[in-house]
């Protein structure tokens, strides 16, 4: 074991955040800390490396284990340039290098003892720099470089002419290179393309030590974590296996859970049914009976009603206008930005329905082609045509669409003054801002609630063509799982640009990858893109024959379709589930307030409204217990 964590507790304001956490780290675990944001995961991560000092609790790191640990955000402060910088974790390597250079120019000057001496001390050196790798660490430093995404050409900027993501990248690297015995990382992913991504997690996985990371890249957890450490309510509760698995046994036990509280709910109803009925009897031997079976009821330990794991966006993603087939036609497109050529002659036809995914590498012009799409910067050449009746709506990454200094409910309310108050209430809730939340000022929210409250905007333009840019950006992975379902279930045309392959997967139907400024389309998710570049790079290499690669290509198609069908089904499955949980607790709510009018004493001493509430409360009882069924059948 290198890492124990025992009973930690932490809370702000007297506001708990963490409650008797406890788990451990063995030497090559690759494990995940997973939760919403605002957890307490960073915060967990703070306590275990001592930046903060936990209320209650141990945690123990092994004896001579070293830790590592990357924050989400560097400020590296260094005159070094990039290559340097991460030269110097190899200082201990370098130092000896020049020590044997220093022993080969000495033996030729002595004879001898002496020599003799120098030898030893010779071999005793070159086998430590052999052990450490030492003929190598130039190679080292260059290929974790390239891999984390830099080129040759910028080896030799300086640290303080960076941006923040790239001064996070070097941190990275460093942290790499030092090659700890625990490294600990915070959102690792966030500044990475799509081919350094893929490089970490190798690297990840072949690493000789333990890791722990925080992450929202589930495709990156299903890859690297066979621990995953969830964090939900202030507690902690650990899984084995990857996040597809963890997502899994977490809905079984909060399937099992809700079973258990309905059933019980139920029985409880049932049992106090009995007693009012012996009461009304207004018999000894009932009332007995009933003070029996109320001793009984009152030594039941009542369970908590399980908390949904996420809550969906309760409304009808429309367009209030249908488009033509056509959507979008572009042919010829160029841009350059002084003599750096993005793309050349690009082609992109999009039709009505399609959920279109631009990937490729940091710089390539992704985002670019969004902008000309959408007027916001010009095209060098080309010609951009949209459809008949199509309305856009632009989702960019700086969220220019909010005014910073008006409250979330008055900019629902100002850009869409046809709205009731409830109406925008529910709108706000339905993307997670709840009671006070709606009266916060934009400019104080973070930047995923940002990212949500320019989604809510967005999806009540009713616009038929969303355009978006990185929408999962500073998104937890609840808020992404209901951006993921709105998208779906969204009747429009989409085209967006994203590194979430997760994402990707579970929402686009083609995918343009950009590279060497130039667009190949791949028609299925993420998955059938990853499978045809590699068919594709097979048949390229071993020469293979037109009609063979035809039939690898059509059957892995076929594959991919069965594969979509399965998840839409089980989608469906899922939708019909959580819809049946929120008429149980509609039908809850409208009973508790029947219950709560029939003891004001206005309706007391009113017969008539009195036979009216109890109607409609027999109605709803009936209506929840085959709710109650149904929902058993879903559950099963």
């Amino acid at each position: 074991m290198i890492l124990s964590c025992q009973n930690i507790s932490k809370a702000f304001n007297e506001q708990p955040v963490l409650s008797n956490v406890s788990f451990h780290i063995e030497d090559y675990d690759k494990a995940a800390i997973v939760g919403i944001n605002g957890a307490g995961k960073t915060t967990l991560l703070r306590i275990i490396i001592g930046q903060l000092q936990a209320d209650e609790g141990i945690v123990t790191l092994s004896k001579d284990k070293t830790i590592g640990y990357l924050a989400q955000n560097q400020d590296v402060d260094s005159e070094n340039t990039i290559y340097d910088e991460l030269l110097s974790v190899k200082a201990d390597i370098i130092s000896m290098e020049e020590k044997i250079r220093e022993i080969e120019f000495n033996m030729k000057l002595v004879t001898g003892a002496e020599l003799d001496a120098l030898m030893d001390s010779y071999a005793r050196l070159t086998h430590s720099f052999d052990l450490l790798n030492g003929y190598a660490y130039k190679s080292e430093v260059v290929g974790v470089l390239k891999g984390l995404g830099f080129e040759e050409t910028e080896f030799s900027k300086k640290i303080s002419t960076l941006s923040g993501g790239q001064k996070t990248r070097v941190a990275l690297g460093r942290l790499l290179l030092q090659k700890p015995d625990l490294i600990i990382l915070d959102e690792p992913t966030n500044h990475l393309d799509l081919n350094s991504i893929t490089w970490l997690e190798t690297y990840l996985l072949n690493y000789k030590g333990a890791v722990l990371l925080v992450s929202h890249d589930r495709y990156f957890l299903d890859r690297i974590a066979g621990k995953i450490i969830e964090i939900d309510q202030t507690k902690a509760v650990s899984f084995t296996g990857n996040y597809s698995d963890y997502a899994i046994k977490k809905e079984q036990l909060r399937a099992a859970a809700m079973n258990a509280y309905l059933k019980q709910q139920q029985e409880i109803k049932h049992q106090e049914e009995v007693i009012e009925k012996l009461k009304s009897f207004n018999r000894e031997k009932s009332i007995k009976r009933a003070e029996s079976r109320e001793k009984m009821l009152s030594k039941i330990e009542v369970l908590d009603k399980p908390t949904l794991t996420r809550t969906d966006i309760h409304m009808t993603l429309t367009p209030r206008y249908t488009s033509g087939n056509d959507v979008l036609h572009i042919e010829g497109l160029s841009k350059s930005f002084g003599n750096q050529t993005l793309f050349t002659d690009i082609e992109m036809d999009i039709k009505r329905g399609e959920h279109v995914a631009i990937i490729g590498d940091n710089g390539t012009g992704k985002t670019t082609i969004l902008k000309i799409i959408n007027d916001l910067i010009p095209a060098d050449k080309g010609r951009i045509i949209l459809g008949t009746n199509v309305h856009i709506g632009y989702y960019d990454q700086e969220h220019h669409v909010l005014h910073m200094d008006k409250t979330l409910f008055d900019e629902i309310s100002d850009a869409y003054p046809y709205l009731s108050n409830t109406e925008i209430r529910n709108t706000l809730a339905a993307f997670l801002f709840t009671g006070d939340d709606v009266f916060k000022r934009i400019d104080n929210l973070s930047g995923g609630e940002r990212g949500r409250m320019s989604l809510a905007k967005l999806m009540l333009s009713e616009s038929n063509f969303l355009i978006l840019d990185e929408p999962t950006n500073h998104l937890d992975i609840t808020s992404k799982e209901i951006l993921e379902d709105a998208l779906n279930a969204y009747e429009g045309t989409v085209l967006y640009v994203s590194h979430d392959r997760y994402f990707i997967n579970r929402t686009a139907s083609r995918i343009l990858d950009l590279s060497g400024g130039m667009l190949t389309n791949y028609l299925g998710n993420y998955d059938y893109y990853l499978e045809k570049k590699a068919n594709l790079s097979v048949s390229a290499l071993s020469n293979t024959a037109g009609p063979k690669k035809e039939e690898t290509v059509s059957e892995t198609k076929l594959n991919w379709q069965a594969k979509k069908e399965a998840q839409a089904k089980q989608r469906k499955k899922e939708n019909d589930l959580r819809k049946c949980e929120e008429s149980i607790s509609s039908l809850e709510g409208k009973l508790s307030e029947i219950e709560a009018a029939m003891t004001l004493p206005e309706i007391a001493t009113d017969v008539a409204k009195l036979q009216e509430l109890t109607k409609k409360q027999e109605e709803l009882n009936t209506q929840l217990a085959l709710l109650y069924d149904q929902w058993e059948t879903l559950a099963e």
